[in-house]
């Protein structure tokens, strides 16, 4: 992994904490590449929670819709807005229980914006690492909790917020959902030889 990335630029582009959550909110079923595409008409009008309420959810949905989800997405950035507002001063917390409180950010989401933004390690779970971890035999894959668990005991602490980019990155390059199936990528090839039956993703 630290051959083939041993540079891990965030995919989402944003230019701070609040357009990075913004935009990891937006990447909830919807590529990296749509998000991109979509967010910068919104962050030039709306870079900051105080802009961002200045807009109607309409406004907003507007700019987001092709991200899927809408406008429950439009809401949430809506409403997230006014609680960073309202309870933290415009700005986004530097804490993992407030941010999951807030309108459409989960244990995910929170986890990137802790790591990309405030550089506290996390080991974000989406489902090409959820994948991953099942086909390299990390965990049993019972459901993404547990999968971010055993890799948190398995790797070190320091390591778990490049690593976690650097499995996204391979996965989309290289084990793919449909483009191997624990069989066919160097990894899965190197680990398991001798596997010939392809590995089945518990969801």
């Amino acid at each position: 992994m630290e051959e083939l990335y041993p540079e891990t630029p965030v995919p989402l582009d944003h230019t701070n904490s609040f357009t990075l959550l913004v935009a990891v909110l937006l990447s909830a079923q919807c590529t990296d590449k749509r998000v991109n595409l979509q967010t910068p008409g919104l962050f030039k009008k709306a870079d900051s929670a105080q802009k961002m309420i200045k807009l109607t959810v309409e406004e907003i949905d507007a700019f987001v819709r092709p991200c899927g989800l809408a406008p429950r997405k439009a809401q949430a950035i809506r409403g997230l807005s006014e609680i960073l507002i309202d309870q933290h001063g415009g700005e986004v917390p530097a804490d993992m229980a407030a941010l999951e409180e807030l309108p459409g950010v989960g244990h995910k989401t929170a986890s990137v914006v802790m790591s990309q933004a405030f550089g506290e390690p996390a080991f974000a779970v989406d489902t090409h690492i959820h994948r991953l971890a099942q086909r390299w035999k990390l965990t049993d894959g019972r459901n993404v909790t547990k999968t971010e668990a055993d890799l948190k005991k398995l790797f070190p602490r320091e390591t778990w917020s490049k690593l976690h980019l650097q499995i996204i990155f391979y996965g989309r390059e290289f084990c793919t959902a449909r483009g191997c199936d624990g069989t066919v990528c160097p990894i899965c090839r190197h680990l398991f030889p001798n596997r010939r039956t392809p590995v089945v993703w518990k969801k």
